[in-house]
């Protein structure tokens, strides 16, 4: 017998449709989450991973949202208070990056874009659902876990410094704002993938990297999306209860 959706946890998945959001989304829909997954542009692969989050007989959203853009990130929130209920976890996994380049090569705009995303989205999602997790307003706690990025210890020279600064910002960040809400009930964490099998790449212009980097992982190889999305529903589940503040390393080793 399923448990009634009234029970269930409530996450939120930024970033939902493809690579570590939409692993996340199965795992936790596994584990008897109601789900909903935002997406930017990939409508359709969006609705292939409710299809598939269906099957575990959990209630399932999609929403189309830009987090760069506050009022976006409100109606998003939004939609999971009146279609889901309170939100109990909040994954911010939505992040971009653009081609390879050097710093000296690299625009304002260019800059902008990725902070924008990056931090600023960040930051909005998190300040929405501390609203409503928060037992300071009236909420019953919860858990954030912000996925930021091995390159926050390496810097990414020569690839991607500015987007390895904006996850620097989300490590920081997270560490602020472990502190700020630990009284109120809300835990917040955050994972680091390393060289994980996922579009990111393509969207760097090297679909291929991963190949001509893994022999600098100590593990020998990438990793792939499911073994990132386990460290987050780790952090969290209430095996993790006792876990804030702190960062968990997918990255191989390096």
């Amino acid at each position: 017998m399923s448990v009634a959706n009234t029970a269930r946890k409530i996450a939120l998945i930024t970033g939902g449709s493809r690579g570590i959001g939409a692993a996340t989304a199965k795992l936790l829909a596994a584990r008897g989450y109601n789900i909903c997954i935002s997406y930017r542009a990939r409508q359709s692969d969006a609705e292939a991973v409710l299809e598939n989050l269906r099957s575990h007989d959990v209630k399932t959203i999609a929403v189309q949202a830009d987090i760069s853009l506050e009022h976006d990130v409100e109606r998003l929130f939004a939609a999971v208070d009146e279609q889901l209920g309170p939100l109990t976890a909040l994954v911010n996994n939505a992040g971009m990056l653009l081609q390879q380049s050097r710093v000296e090569q690299m625009t304002a705009a260019r800059i902008n874009q990725i902070l924008q995303t990056n931090v600023t989205g960040t930051l909005l999602c998190c300040r929405e659902a501390i609203k409503r997790m928060s037992t300071a307003n009236g909420g019953t706690g919860g858990a954030i876990v912000n996925v930021s990025s091995g390159a926050a210890r390496s810097g990414s020279p020569n690839e991607y410094i500015d987007y390895a600064a904006s996850k620097g910002a989300v490590d920081t960040l997270t560490i602020g704002l472990s502190k700020e809400v630990a009284r109120e009930g809300i835990r917040v964490n955050g994972v680091r993938p390393g060289l994980i099998a996922t579009e990111m790449h393509s969207d760097g212009g090297e679909p291929e990297r991963i190949e001509r980097l893994k022999s600098r992982i100590p593990l020998g190889r990438g990793g792939q999306p499911e073994e990132v999305a386990g460290a987050i529903a780790w952090l969290l589940s209430e095996e993790a209860s006792f876990t804030t503040g702190t960062f968990i390393d997918t990255t191989g080793g390096l």
